[in-house]
């Protein structure tokens, strides 16, 4: 599974960017050592609000961590 060349760059402070693919509702996170994994399941709604969020990671940990399955990309 390929990493969407939409990513958007995220300024956090372990997150690097984020990209979301609605068709298949996968949200894509790359993290600061260059890893990315992708989310599956995850309305577009949930992405939108990670976008907005004023602290990307909190939200992050809070939302999404462990709450869809995922795998590295």
């Amino acid at each position: 599974m390929p990493i969407p060349e939409t990513m958007q760059p995220i300024a956090s402070t372990n997150i690097t960017a984020i990209g979301y693919d609605a068709d298949n509702l996968t949200m894509y996170i790359q993290f600061l050592d260059s890893s990315a994994y992708a989310y599956k399941g995850v309305q577009e709604h949930e992405f939108e609000n990670l976008k907005t969020a004023p602290s990307v990671r909190f939200s992050f940990n809070r939302n999404n961590k462990n709450v869809y399955p995922y795998e590295q990309v």
